[in-house]
């Protein structure tokens, strides 16, 4: 009896901790880690693998865009905040208006927690888009705000947007 229940609680155990990993974690090959040449900074890559190469500033993106509903492009900037369920959303700093949120392709693949501060270059496509209500509370619940300020929240919002499928964290 003592090894029955013994193996069910082991099996119990390996469920619940195993259970979630293709939500939390991503694929082996989604996530590659490499430090860069230089040996004082090190870069990490998420998602597909790109390169820094023709990269330009998050502040210039607005005016890149146009009237366009969406563009694919490579930028950089520094990262604000990042989700603190998951790392699923992250924002870049934007000088020329409101943060640019960015979220990952097919939800492929996670941003550390810790990732606020750090520089991103990340390749994918510029959308303009109306964000729900919905969505506009979850994110803010993702990002710790406090139960008045999510209320607050009345009506969708018109942005630009990021949908990332790589990213070098530096």
């Amino acid at each position: 009896m003592k090894k029955m229940f013994l193996v069910a609680s082991c099996a119990t155990l390996l469920f619940a901790c195993g259970g979630n990993a293709n939500q939390q974690a991503p694929a082996a090959d989604s996530l590659q880690t490499a430090p860069t040449e230089n040996a004082a900074v090190t870069a990490s890559f998420y998602g597909e693998k790109i390169t820094e190469d023709s990269a330009v500033a998050v502040s210039e993106l607005a005016a890149l865009m146009g009237d366009k509903a969406e563009m694919p492009i490579k930028i950089t900037g520094e990262i604000t905040d990042v989700c603190q369920k998951k790392g699923c959303w992250m924002e870049i700093k934007n000088a020329a208006g409101a943060p640019l949120r960015v979220t990952f392709k097919d939800y492929g693949f996670f941003m550390p927690k810790d990732a606020a501060g750090k520089t991103a270059i990340m390749a994918g496509i510029a959308k303009v888009e109306v964000t729900s209500i919905a969505d506009l509370k979850e994110y803010a619940k993702d990002a710790g705000d406090d139960k008045a300020a999510i209320d607050a929240i009345k009506e969708p919002k018109k942005e630009l947007v990021f949908e990332a499928n790589g990213v070098i964290l530096k």
